[in-house]
C-alpha cells in the first residue's frame, strides 16, 4: 500500500490493540496491528542533501508520523513494504498565512504562532513541467538544473500506473531542451569508422575475414570489404542522441496527457529537433560513450548524454515499454525549492539581458550562499527566494533576519563598492524576499494584487519598494514580492 501526500503534509500511523475498534481516514490516518506497526520501528527520515529531507519521520511509542517536505517524488518507506508518493501541490492557505506574517510583528497577537496544516483550504497543483521548460530554455539556468532531481537507480523499482509517472516527463523535457540547444548550435562532427564493400578500389584497410566471406566465396574478384574513417555527423554520440529521441518521441505520442498543457511546447521542440537527426543512424554501441572525448565547444553534449542514459535505463532499453499502462519506476525526488529558485533566476535573466553581469546567482561568502545579489549601481539588493513556506511565525521572522544578515557581510559590501564607486560602506542594502503566489491573473493582468510581480526588470523591482503593500514594516529596507507559479 502506498501513502499519498502533497507537499508539507503529514500522515499518521497508529498502533492498535487486538479487537480494538478504529477508523482509518483516507490520506491522514492509518491503524496497524502490533506486528505491522513494528515494521516502522527502524524507519528513518530520508535525507536529500546536507540541510533538507525528502520526508521526515517522528516516532512515538504508539504512533509514527511521516511528514512530507517540499520535494516531489516516490520512494520506499524503509523495509516496511509501503511507499510514499508526494504530489506537487501547494496549500493556498499557507501562502496567505506567510504573507500575513510578513506584515506583522513577530510577537503580535492577531495571527496565531503556528499555521494549522489540517485546516481545509484549497490546494493547487504546481505545473512543474512548465517551470522546467522555462528553466531549460536558457543556458544560464539550464546549467544549474543537474542537481534538481535525485534518482536511486540501485533501489528496488516501484510499480505505478503510467498516469502517475512524474519522473519520465521530467527527464524528457530536460533532454529535449538540451537537444534543442545542440541543434540550434549545429551537431558536432567527428571522425567515425565505416565498413563498406567497395568495388574496384580499396580505402582504409581490408578486413580479411568479412572480405573472404562476402567476396572471395562469392566470386567477386573486383570487390574489397574495407574499413575506413569518415568525417561527419553520423558518429556514435549523435547516434545515441537519435536513439534517445526515438524513445522520447514514442513516449510523448503514447502519453500526451502526462504533459498536460505543456504538450504543444514539447511537440514544438520535437518538430524543431527531428529534422537535424534525419540522416543519423540509431545503431550505436553504448560502451563507446565511456571513451568519448569532451569538446569544450560542445559542452551541451555532456548533460544531454547523461540524461539520455537515464531515459534509456528508465525503459530498460526496450522501446515497447514506452506504451505500457503499468510501469516500474526507480525511487526519485524533485527539489521544488531549487526549481522555484531557478525559475526566478530565469525570469531575471530574461527580463534583464543587458544586466546579466550584475546578477550574481548563489553568491558565496564565508560558507553562506546568497540566492541572488544585484550589483547594478543604484539598484543594489540582496534577494532570497522562499518556496519553503514556514508554518511557524517565529521561523518566518528568523528567515527575515537571516536575509538582513547577508546584506551586512563584508564580501557583499566589497562587491557593491567594486561596482559602484559612490557606494558608502555604512549604507544599508535593500533586502527582498520572493515567495510563491497562487493568484491566477486574467489575460490582461488587470486583477493583479500589488504584491504580485509580473515585470522582472531590475528597475521595476526597485520601483515596487515604494508601494507600502510590498514593505515589511517591522524591518527597515526589507521588502516582499510574490511571483505567480503556473498551476495545472
Amino acid at each position: 500500500m502506498g501513502i499519498l501526500l502533497s507537499e508539507h503534509k503529514s500522515f499518521l500511523i497508529k498502533r492498535v490493540a487486538a479487537k480494538e475498534s478504529f477508523t482509518n481516514i483516507a490520506d491522514e490516518l492509518l491503524h496497524l496491528d502490533d506486528d505491522s506497526f513494528q515494521l516502522f520501528a527502524a524507519l528513518e527520515s530520508k535525507k536529500f542533501n546536507h540541510q533538507s529531507y525528502s520526508f521526515s519521520v517522528v516516532k512515538r511509542e504508539n504512533h509514527c508520523e511521516i511528514k512530507a517536505d517540499y520535494f516531489v517524488g516516490i520512494d520506499w518507506l524503509g523495509n516496511t513494504g509501503r511507499t510514499i508518493y508526494v504530489e506537487p501541490k501547494i496549500n493556498a492557505g499557507l501562502s496567505q498565512y506567510f504573507r500575513n506574517c510578513l506584515n506583522e510583528e513577530e510577537n503580535s497577537v492577531p495571527l496565531p504562532e503556528t499555521y494549522d496544516s489540517k485546516e481545509k483550504t484549497e490546494t493547487k497543483e504546481v505545473n512543474y513541467l512548465k517551470i522546467l521548460l522555462d528553466i531549460m530554455a536558457l543556458p544560464q539556468t539550464a546549467h544549474y538544473s543537474k542537481d534538481v532531481i535525485q534518482i536511486d537507480w540501485d533501489a528496488k523499482y516501484i510499480e505505478i500506473d503510467q498516469k502517475d509517472d512524474r519522473l519520465t516527463p521530467f527527464l524528457i523535457i530536460q533532454f529535449l531542451q538540451h537537444l534543442k540547444i545542440i541543434v540550434r548550435k549545429g551537431l558536432k562532427k567527428a571522425y567515425y569508422k565505416v565498413q563498406e564493400n567497395l568495388n574496384s578500389r580499396v580505402k582504409g584497410k581490408v578486413l580479411i575475414g568479412p572480405h573472404i566471406k562476402k567476396n572471395v566465396f562469392k566470386n567477386k574478384p573486383t570487390s574489397a570489404f574495407c574499413e575506413f574513417q569518415v568525417f561527419g555527423e553520423d558518429y556514435f554520440e549523435n547516434r545515441f542522441l537519435k536513439k534517445v529521441l526515438v524513445f522520447a518521441t514514442s513516449y510523448i505520442e503514447n502519453n500526451p496527457s502526462l504533459f498536460s498543457s505543456n504538450i504543444e511546447s514539447v511537440q514544438h521542440i520535437l518538430n524543431y529537433c527531428r529534422p537535424a537527426f534525419e540522416h543519423i543512424s540509431t545503431d550505436v554501441d553504448e560502451h563507446q560513450l565511456k571513451h568519448g572525448k569532451k569538446n569544450p565547444f560542445f559542452n551541451e553534449y555532456g548533460e544531454a548524454l547523461r540524461i539520455g542514459k537515464f531515459i534509456l535505463k528508465r525503459f530498460s532499453y526496450t522501446i515497447t515499454k514506452t506504451t505500457q499502462k503499468k510501469i516500474k519506476t526507480p525511487p526519485f525526488w524533485i527539489d521544488m525549492p531549487r526549481l522555484f529558485e531557478l525559475y526566478f533566476y530565469y525570469q531575471l535573466i530574461k527580463a534583464n539581458p543587458e544586466d546579466t553581469h550584475h546578477i550574481h546567482y548563489q553568491f558565496k561568502t564565508y560558507g553562506n550562499h546568497l540566492d541572488f545579489l544585484i550589483s547594478k549601481p543604484g539598484y543594489e539588493m540582496v534577494i532570497d527566494t522562499k518556496y519553503k513556506l514556514k508554518y511557524t511565525k517565529s521561523h518566518i521572522h528568523k528567515d527575515i533576519r537571516q536575509v538582513s544578515g547577508y546584506s551586512r557581510l563584508k564580501k557583499v559590501i566589497n562587491e557593491m563598492k567594486s561596482k559602484n564607486k559612490d557606494w558608502k560602506e555604512d549604507q544599508i542594502l535593500d533586502c527582498l524576499i520572493i515567495y510563491p503566489h497562487l493568484h491566477q491573473p486574467d489575460s490582461e493582468n488587470s486583477n493583479n494584487p500589488p504584491s504580485l510581480l509580473h515585470n522582472f526588470s531590475i528597475e521595476n523591482i526597485k520601483r515596487q519598494f515604494d508601494n507600502t503593500d510590498n514593505q515589511i514594516t517591522a524591518y527597515h529596507k526589507i521588502f516582499k514580492l510574490g511571483i505567480n507559479l503556473p498551476v495545472s
